[in-house]
């Protein structure tokens, strides 16, 4: 059976799969990143994990992965593979396709071609293929988490722009002069929208520090007033912030994921409304909830690597 490696890194935790060219799941396994240890150990972490993994491909199926895909967070250079900058993993430039070249073996026994892609964006290019985004010409994904990130879909693909930030949604400012952002602005969406946003908010409100967004969600549904306006002020910006992408955008579908997508109908239903109310010319979008959860990330890597082989062939 050919198959890839697929591996997601996040803050805390990794989940990986052997997928197959269909984007099948053949195998999967999940692990800590290990990031109280220090960076080093994040990375050894990340080397270890991918070699058990192509260990497990050759005990399973009689042959190595034929390449593997990663998705990391942070600012990413996937055309030269390095991880630039990763504030929750403590890494700068770090040439982690070049890493994972050398101490992964292909099926000829020379090094596994490597795929790197930031997390969010090859969610996103999951979600296309597999997910809420299959045969849609033009979506937007957004994933409301920590933060807000974005991905801009195009007929199976994942539009980056020119310099790899396409897509950035939670940096679009939505209230000007609002609240500091860590990207330096003020009013950024992600400072208002996002899971984190929420939760600070929330935890204000009610004077304990461990509230969190799904607490708040829970206060929502009993009718606390208070959670309603913290509520309220969340899917308001956040409104505001995909009507600015629709009509940049256009696109067809937004596909929102992330832990606050958890909500369900308590979101999705004052959502839909708020983006109706603020569209005029602009043709209203579907809104969806994302279909892949958590697994998101490390399918769209899978993909990136099968997408990696087609290149190969062709070129």
């Amino acid at each position: 059976m050919k198959h890839v490696i697929a591996l997601d890194v996040g803050g805390t935790g990794m989940k990986a799969a052997l997928l197959a060219q269909d984007g099948s799941v053949l195998f999967e396994a999940r692990r800590r990143t290990g990031r109280e240890h220090g960076t080093e150990a994040v990375v050894t972490a990340i080397l270890d994990f991918a070699a058990d993994l192509a260990d497990e491909g050759r005990s399973r199926f009689g042959a190595a992965p034929l390449a593997a895909g990663v998705a990391v967070p942070g600012t990413i250079d996937e055309k030269h593979g390095i991880a630039v900058f990763s504030a929750n993993l403590g890494w700068r430039d770090l040439p982690l396709r070049k890493l994972l070249s050398e101490r992964l073996a292909g099926p000829d026994g020379g090094a596994m071609p490597v795929a790197l892609g930031h997390d969010v964006r090859t969610g996103g290019l999951a979600e296309g293929r597999l997910g809420a985004g299959r045969g849609v010409g033009h979506f937007l994904f957004i994933a409301l988490g920590t933060g807000i990130a974005g991905a801009i879909g195009i007929d199976g693909r994942i539009e980056g722009g020119a310099h790899g930030y396409g897509g950035e949604i939670g940096h679009v400012v939505v209230r000007p002069g609002g609240p500091q952002c860590g990207c330096g602005a003020r009013g950024c969406l992600e400072t208002l929208a996002s899971a984190s946003a929420v939760s600070r908010a929330w935890a204000e409100a009610v004077g304990d520090p461990d509230a969190d967004a799904a607490s708040c969600a829970v206060a929502v549904d009993a009718g606390d007033p208070r959670a309603v306006a913290v509520w309220h002020n969340a899917v308001e910006a956040l409104a505001d912030g995909i009507v600015l992408a629709q009509s940049l955008l256009d696109p067809s579908r937004i596909i929102v994921g992330g832990g606050l997508a958890e909500a369900g109908d308590t979101l999705f239903t004052p959502l839909r409304a708020a983006v109706t109310e603020r569209l005029t010319f602009q043709m209203p979008p579907e809104v969806v909830p994302a279909m892949l959860k958590d697994t998101a990330a490390s399918l769209g890597a899978g993909l990136l690597a099968w997408d990696l082989l087609s290149m190969e062939v062709t070129a």
